[in-house]
């Protein structure tokens, strides 16, 4: 049995004056850079602590310590952080893999 995936094209719509272009790309590069962000906004309202297990990270470790998308769309960064868990690079493996381990043993039920 084969999968093809094939991207749904989406239909393009021309924007009608220049301060309409000048307009999507503002807020498309302001976006870009909320999405740049996301990081050091969890870390500042989460803290440098390991949702999952707990430990605690210095500035030293903190390279260990990434953001997780509950949704898991990395798009979806709201300011409040609702969307955000700090997750020690163990955790967050461990997370990702749940869905993946949760997929294969359905095919043996």
């Amino acid at each position: 049995m084969s999968r093809h995936f094939r991207p749904t094209s989406r239909k393009k719509t021309p924007l009608k004056s220049a301060e309409e272009r000048e307009a999507f790309v503002r807020q498309a590069k302001a976006q870009q850079q909320d999405n740049r962000n996301y990081r050091e906004r969890s870390l500042a309202l989460h803290g440098w602590i390991c949702a999952k297990c707990g430990r605690e990270f210095t500035l030293d470790t903190l390279h260990l310590l990434t953001v997780h998308h509950i949704d898991g769309n990395h798009h979806n960064n709201p300011a409040d952080g609702s969307n955000w868990e700090n997750l020690c690079v163990y955790c967050h493996d461990d997370e990702h893999s749940r869905g993946l381990l949760a997929d294969a043993l359905k095919h043996y039920d």
